[in-house]
C-alpha cells in the first residue's frame, strides 16, 4: 500500500469512527506543527469543515507558533478558536508556590500540556465532540507524549505513520513546505526541540522502526525511551477481579 492509499484508509477510519461514536464533530489542538497540520487536513477531508473545530492554545508560547497555526487555518479554511491558557497556568504555579513547592521545568512543561487537554475536553463536551490526537509512530514508540496531556485523546489517526511520512503526507495535502518542514517542537520552553529532548534524531528513529541499521548509541537511546515509557501505552493496572461469595 502506498502512503497516498493509506491516507484514504485513515480518512475513512476517521469518518466511520465519528459516525459509530454518535458524536457531532472532532476537536483538534492546532499548534502549527506538522503533526496537527496533517490531522487537520485529514479531518477536513474526511468529515468536512463543519464537523471539525481547531483550538489554538498559547501558554506563554512563542508568537510564531500561533502565527503558523493561523497560517495553516487560512490555507485549509478551518474553523478555529483561540483559547489562551496562560492565566490558568500561572495561577496553578502560584498555588504550588504558596505551599513552598517549586515545580521543575519538566513538570511545568507537562502542566501546560495538561491544561491544553482540559481545554479541548471542555469544548468537546460542550459541543458533543471527540478529541482527536496527533501522536505519530515515533512519538508513541518512545513515549514522547504527555500522559493525560497530548496523550489524552479519543482517537489516534496517524499513530502508524513515521515522522518522515507525516511530512510527506502534509505536502500531499497541499500544506506549505515551510509548515511541513518546520523544526519539530512542542514550544514548551525557549529553545525546546523534540530531537534535543529525546536525545535522538527522527531520521534514526524512523530507520530503527523500519528495521534498518542505526548506530548503537541511538539504538540504545530509543530502546531506553521505549522501556521507561511502557506505562504510557499500557492499560491502567488493576488488581484481580473481586469474586464475591
Amino acid at each position: 500500500m502506498t502512503l497516498k492509499e493509506y491516507l484514504k484508509v485513515i480518512e475513512k477510519f476517521v469518518a466511520d469512527y465519528l459516525e459509530e461514536s454518535h458524536q457531532k464533530q472532532y476537536v483538534l489542538g492546532l499548534s502549527g506543527g506538522v503533526d496537527s497540520s496533517l490531522v487537520a487536513a485529514i479531518c477536513k477531508n474526511a468529515v468536512g469543515k463543519e464537523r471539525l473545530t481547531c483550538i489554538m492554545m498559547p501558554i506563554d508560547s512563542n508568537p510564531s507558533d500561533l502565527e503558523d497555526a493561523l497560517d495553516l487555518a487560512k490555507q485549509l479554511d478551518l474553523n478555529y478558536l483561540i483559547i489562551d491558557g496562560s492565566e490558568s497556568f500561572h495561577k496553578t504555579v502560584e498555588e504550588f508556590k504558596k505551599q513552598g513547592i517549586e515545580l521543575d521545568r519538566g513538570t511545568l512543561a507537562n502542566l501546560k500540556v495538561r491544561i491544553r487537554m482540559t481545554i479541548l475536553y471542555a469544548y468537546a463536551q460542550k459541543v458533543g465532540g471527540l478529541v482527536i490526537g496527533t501522536d505519530n509512530k515515533d512519538e508513541r514508540y518512545t513515549g514522547y507524549f504527555t500522559k493525560y496531556g497530548d496523550g489524552g485523546v479519543d482517537v489516534l489517526p496517524i499513530v502508524h505513520l513515521l515522522k518522515r511520512e507525516v511530512v510527506e503526507a502534509c505536502k500531499m495535502y497541499g500544506i506549505s513546505d515551510r509548515l511541513a518542514e518546520r523544526t519539530p517542537s512542542a514550544g514548551l520552553f525557549e529553545g525546546q526541540t523534540d530531537e534535543t529532548e529525546m536525545g535522538v534524531k527522527y531520521e534514526d528513529l524512523d530507520n530503527y522502526l523500519l528495521g534498518k541499521e542505526i548506530d548503537e548509541k541511538s539504538k540504545a537511546r530509543i530502546e531506553h525511551l521505549h522501556r521507561i515509557s511502557e506505562h504510557k501505552r499500557s492499560p491502567l493496572p488493576e488488581p484481580i477481579e473481586f469474586i464475591r461469595d
